[in-house]
């Protein structure tokens, strides 16, 4: 593995705890169309991890990034603050956050075949 594509992978996680934080504030903040942008913008980041890398693990790096921004922010402190109100945006940003990870990884680019390969008999 080369120095640049391992700092690609640690660019991206950054990008995915930016993005987690971000989403996190602003999907309380701004209820409806809130929670659609924190989905959306980390969408934006697994997808975009996956296109820039050229494969699957490129998606994973950012969530990864984001689960362990998201999941330190969903922890109690004990003065008994959090982030997370138990309610239905927390649980959708919670849950759709993580669907949108696995298909972004799962739907990541996959090798695909070269044009002489794709046509066996020419």
């Amino acid at each position: 593995m080369r120095v640049g594509r391992l700092a690609a992978y640690a660019g991206l996680f950054v990008l995915g705890a930016v993005v987690g934080a971000a989403g996190s504030l602003v999907q309380g903040g701004f209820f409806p169309a809130g929670l659609l942008l924190a989905l959306v913008g980390a969408a934006g980041a697994f997808y975009g991890g996956s296109r820039a890398i050229g494969g699957k693990a490129g998606a994973v790096a950012p969530a990864a990034g984001w689960l362990v921004v998201v999941m330190l922010l969903t922890a109690t402190r004990p003065e008994g603050d959090f982030l997370f109100g138990a309610g239905l945006g927390s649980y959708g940003f919670l849950l759709g956050g993580m669907a949108v990870a696995v298909m972004c990884a799962t739907l990541g680019q996959g090798a695909q075949p070269s044009a002489s390969a794709a046509r066996l008999g020419k």
